[in-house]
Formats: C-alpha cells, sequence, structure tokens
C-alpha cells in the first residue's frame, strides 16, 4: 500500500473511532480524509509566530480548534513520539529524580528517527533526536506509533505536567521555522491525524485568538530551543533531495 494511502486509512480508522464518542462535523471529518478541495490557507501572525489557518471557501468557515481535556486526553493516549530538547532532558532529569544526566539518558531516554516533508515536495530533512520512553519497554520498532504514555494517570491528567517535554505542549499544532531576513520565522498549522475532536467551525477566526496568543509563546519557544538542542549536538538534522 502507497505510504500516502496507507495513512489516510490511518487516519479514517482514528477518525471513525472518535466519532463512536464525540459529534465530528462532516466538513471536519471530509477535511482529515482529504475530501475537500476547497481549503484556503489563511496566514494570521500572532506575537512571533505564523499561524496558517484552513478556510473551507464553499462553507464561508474557518476550522478552529480548542482543547476539550479534561473530557477528551487522546493525545497522551495516542502518543507518537516524545523528542526532547536539551532543556527537556535538564527539566526531566530533576523532575524523575536522577543524580546524572547519564543515568536518565540510559534508563528513561532512547533515540528517534524521522523524515520531516519540507514546504516543497521534494525535500525531507531526516532528524534524529533524544526521545522520552512512552513505556518502559519501548522499542525501536514501536517508535513513531502511537502508545498510551506511561506519565498518563487515571483521571487523564500527565504525572509530570510541569515538567513534560516541550512537545507535549504543541499538539495539535505542528511547526516549523525558515529563515527571513536573516531572522528566525516560525509557522504552525494544525495536524488533522483524527485523534482530536476539538476542531470547530466558524465564521470568524476571532474565536481563537486567545488560543493563538496562548500557544504562539509555546511554539516559539520550542523551535528555538529544538534549534539550539541540534546546534549543541543533542540532535542531528539531514536534508535528503
Amino acid at each position: 500500500m502507497p505510504e500516502s494511502q496507507e495513512s489516510t486509512t490511518t487516519i479514517k480508522s482514528s477518525i471513525d473511532e472518535l466519532s463512536k464518542k464525540w459529534n465530528i462535523e462532516k466538513p471536519i471529518y471530509d477535511l482529515h480524509l482529504g475530501r475537500r478541495n476547497d481549503v484556503i490557507d489563511t496566514t494570521v501572525k500572532v506575537n512571533q509566530v505564523i499561524f496558517h489557518i484552513p478556510k473551507l471557501s464553499n462553507n464561508d468557515l474557518f476550522v478552529l480548534w480548542n482543547c476539550l481535556w479534561p473530557d477528551c486526553h487522546n493525545c497522551c493516549e495516542k502518543q507518537g513520539r516524545l523528542p526532547l530538547t536539551k532543556d527537556d532532558i535538564y527539566t526531566l532529569k530533576n523532575k524523575l529524580n536522577y543524580n546524572s544526566i547519564t543515568e536518565f539518558l540510559d534508563k528513561e531516554t532512547k533515540i528517534s528517527s524521522w523524515n520531516e516533508p519540507g514546504s516543497f515536495g521534494n525535500l525531507i530533512t531526516h532528524i534524529s533526536m533524544i526521545s522520552l520512553k512512552r513505556k518502559v519497554t519501548e522499542t525501536d520498532e514501536e517508535d513513531g506509533k502511537p502508545v498510551k504514555c506511561r506519565f498518563l494517570d487515571d483521571q487523564g491528567s500527565c504525572k509530570i505536567q510541569d515538567g513534560k517535554p516541550g512537545v507535549c505542549w504543541l499538539y495539535p499544532f505542528a511547526s516549523w521555522m525558515e529563515s527571513y531576513n536573516s531572522r528566525p520565522l516560525v509557522h504552525a498549522t494544525f495536524q488533522f491525524t483524527g485523534d482530536c475532536p476539538g476542531f470547530y467551525l466558524s465564521k470568524t477566526i476571532d474565536d481563537v485568538l486567545p488560543v493563538l496568543n496562548d500557544y504562539s509563546f509555546k511554539i516559539y519557544n520550542y523551535n528555538m530551543s529544538t534549534n539550539r538542542t541540534i546546534r549543541e549536538g543533542f540532535g542531528a538534522t539531514n536534508i535528503i533531495y
């Protein structure tokens, strides 16, 4: 099965499962599965992040989002991977009561590797980073595959909330960084993985601005921290043409 078809099949399975509990509006359901040909990329700059918000032109509606926790914690139930920045490593070493970085890395982490498609179809970035194990016995074969995070408690809360990895704060946004006039420019957009019921339709983008304002700081700081992590040798990137 081609990779794109396999991805669509996985998303359909996820959103069908989500629909058993939540009311997923049909335009949003179809958007997840790539069935909409009327999606307009609407950009809005909030602080130091450019957000790309989809608008469905046939409906004249924006697709917006708000977190439904504590009723939903699917992002922790189906965690893909937890890459750590240098800041995360030192924070978690203390949070989990390790005396040394070496001991923390040996017992709590693994190396994750994955490909990130670029803005253009012929450019792929291969990334390798230290990741927090989502379960004690996590294997290389499980890297990137949905796993329930071991730090999710029975009430749907994170056991390491004030020290959890920076990447945990970002979902359902995906972000990337470009250089513009020798300065970093951070972009963000929604991930439509089929796992989040928080998407909704609205006539105005104003409804989501408080959320974007909050996330803009998290997203910008995470990208800066990731950049420092790679630069200081705690991770690596390679461009594949």
